[in-house]
């Protein structure tokens, strides 16, 4: 389940995410599939078989959802392994929040609809470079993340907000994307700040007003 649009975005963000297209170049997007009310529901990822990283996901139902923790998998990893994102600054309390409230002023469908998801990214100074809606939370962050990729501006990332509540997925995203500081207005899961510090990136949560808790 997702908000409709943004369907490539979305499907290059949950690729990139899940570690099955490792690729830089974008694979192809053909609309496979529309439902009466006109609503993308299916597509096709078109690419070079080397590209395709398919070894230990045959068990893996790699479905996009709306739910939360260990989204559409049938196995996991509980922690991030590899290299560490490289050291980088946090982010003062008034740059933190002048981020949140440029996603709040963006977030026209929750404006209309109060039942939507936001997630945005920005780089080092703090400037916008994309913001995406959904009614999943996880879904926000891969069409966030895709865009920038169909865009080739990925490496601009540095710092990732969230609407909601930061979950061991996200911080897998948020790794996968290379991105240095993810910032959250809720609360974290035990399991999303022991991989944020397993893997180098800085985790804020409970960011509001002019103050935010540090977990890594």
């Amino acid at each position: 389940m997702h908000t409709p649009g943004h369907e490539e975005a979305l499907a290059r963000g949950l690729l990139l995410g899940e570690q099955v297209y490792t690729a830089i170049e974008n694979p192809g997007f053909t609309i496979t599939e529309v439902n009466d009310a006109g609503y993308i529901t299916a597509v096709n990822i078109s690419g070079k078989v080397e590209d395709f990283q398919t070894e230990g996901k045959v068990n893996r139902t790699l479905v996009s959802v709306a739910s939360c923790g260990m989204c559409g998998k049938t196995e996991a990893e509980l922690l991030l392994t590899g290299v560490k994102i490289p050291e980088h600054e946090t982010p003062s309390a008034e740059r933190v929040q002048q981020m949140f409230q440029t996603m709040r002023d963006h977030q026209n469908t929750f404006d209309s609809s109060g039942g939507s998801h936001a997630s945005a990214i920005f780089d080092k100074d703090g400037k916008l470079l994309v913001i995406k809606e959904d009614i999943g939370r996880h879904n926000a962050v891969d069409k966030a993340i895709g865009q920038l990729m169909l865009e080739g501006d990925l490496e601009q990332a540095y710092c990732i907000i969230v609407s909601g509540r930061v979950s061991y997925e996200i911080v897998s995203k948020t790794y996968r994307a290379g991105i240095r500081v993810l910032a959250a207005v809720s609360a974290p899961s035990s399991l999303a700040v022991e991989s944020c510090r397993s893997a180098g990136i800085t985790l804020l949560a409970f960011c509001r007003e002019d103050k935010f808790t540090v977990y890594s």
